[in-house]
């Protein structure tokens, strides 16, 4: 571990890290894609709508597992480089163990407030059924869920990307196997596509667990191992809240978004549901690259090598932006072929090739942004964190979407995120500044 974290040279330690990473979420990606082909292929707006509503909670899910698995990640990564491995191993253990446990209360709260939250996600007459089915199955699968990105991202502190990239992969791949026999051949609808989900996860759940038992040197499943300092936990959750901000703030925007687009009727929910995942294509495979950077940048940080540091914030920035900037040219010219692969509603066609572009138009602002909230979870730096996870698509993207769609009607909820992402890049550059290391 120490070898690759301090000797190998810079370029080739990021890739060995993130191409994993990267691997894994393309393969989430073709999940998402493929996942959505399915639900639309039913030629149901209204369910394709419900499915849409839902999906906020999915992400709400990704939100919470990222409190222990970000937080617990950035905090692992500083005590390994500080060669402090005994209390790093305790770390994973009590946020394997907490995790599960969030996950548990999770289900409840979802369950006993399933009507309320169906509500707030935008459900009305005509999609509630839909939304409802999702919604139940994915409410049951919390504690899996939640457990998922404890693991999937402590596994990397120890430089086994790789395994954890297999257990994800694995995991979605029976997702994408699942996900048409029980939306088709057992009629679940949207029921069956939320059951696929959770069965994928817990089946990359199971893996995980495999390769920590027998492939990992410092970290632990031992529930006798899971005792640590107030400090350290103050540590994971000061990091760990406000990287899971970021999903969190994805769930209230596309809620917010969904709650907007209502009013222009469930085709145009369905046609953004459709756009998102098309522009997950750019998202996905940057957030690879900035996650995947996450163990070095903590380690070289917690070394104080500011050189070796430097030279990773640039690389990460060189190629999440660039990636970003090609891929928004690709699918600024390809948006209506793709979204017509989805659905032959022409209308839905129509909204959707504008929605991916107003999407796509802002992707390398937005991975400038991602590189540097990583960067300060990585660092321990809390507030910065923070202040960019809830800017981008929190507190920014409401005071946009609120001027905005008043203003310019639907085009001004198209714009919102855009403007956001530009707005909030403004911040990111500025917050950097003060962090820089000194040699």
């Amino acid at each position: 571990m120490q070898a690759l974290f301090e000797h190998t040279s810079v370029k080739r330690a990021y890739f060995t890290l993130a191409m994993p990473v990267v691997l894994n979420m393309v393969v989430t990606l073709i999940y998402n894609m493929v996942d959505t082909f399915f639900v639309a292929q039913t030629q149901n707006a209204n369910l394709v709508a419900g499915v849409s509503q839902g999906a906020p909670l999915f992400t709400l899910m990704i939100a919470l597992g990222d409190i222990l698995g970000l937080g617990g990640a950035s905090a692992i990564s500083r005590l390994f480089g500080e060669h402090r491995y005994e209390e790093g191993r305790r770390v994973s253990g009590y946020c394997f163990y907490a995790a599960f446990f969030f996950g548990l209360v999770v289900m409840l709260i979802l369950f006993f407030g399933q009507t309320p939250f169906l509500r707030l996600l935008g459900a009305d007459q005509a999609t509630w059924k839909y939304a409802r089915e999702y919604y139940l199955v994915i409410a049951a699968g919390a504690p899996f869920i939640i457990f998922f990105f404890a693991p999937v991202n402590i596994l990397r502190t120890e430089g086994l990307a790789m395994e954890s990239m297999k257990a994800s992969v694995i995991g979605t791949v029976i997702n994408i196997v699942l996900n048409p026999f029980f939306i088709f051949t057992c009629g679940l609808g949207a029921a069956g596509s939320a059951l696929a989900t959770v069965l994928g996860n817990v089946i990359g759940d199971g893996l995980m667990l495999y390769y920590i038992h027998t492939r990992s040197q410092h970290l632990t499943l031992s529930i006798k191992e899971t005792r640590i300092s107030r400090q350290l936990k103050k540590e994971i959750y000061a990091i760990g809240i406000p990287a899971s901000v970021t999903n969190l703030m994805a769930t209230f925007a596309m809620a917010m978004t969904n709650r907007y687009l209502i009013t222009y009727g469930a085709t145009s929910v369905a046609a953004m549901g459709i756009a998102l995942k098309i522009s997950m294509v750019i998202n996905m495979v940057f957030a690879g690259f900035a996650f995947g950077a996450q163990p070095l940048i903590g380690y070289t940080y917690g070394a104080k090598d500011a050189k070796r540091f430097r030279a990773v914030i640039k690389l990460d920035l060189l190629v999440v932006c660039g990636f970003a900037l090609v891929m928004t040219v690709v699918l600024w010219l390809l948006a209506p072929v793709v979204v017509r692969w989805f659905m032959t509603n022409p209308v839905v066609i129509a909204h959707g090739t504008r929605m991916v572009r107003w999407l796509a138009s802002s992707a390398t602002f937005a991975g400038l942004v991602l590189v540097f909230t990583t960067m300060f979870q990585s660092m321990g730096k809390a507030l910065p964190a923070f202040l960019l996870s809830f800017s981008r698509q929190g507190l920014i993207f409401f005071l946009a979407l609120t001027i905005l769609a008043p203003t310019l009607g639907y085009t001004g909820i198209l714009a919102s995120q855009p403007l956001a992402d530009l707005v909030t890049a403004g911040l990111a550059i500025l917050l950097f500044l003060p962090y820089r290391l000194k040699d």
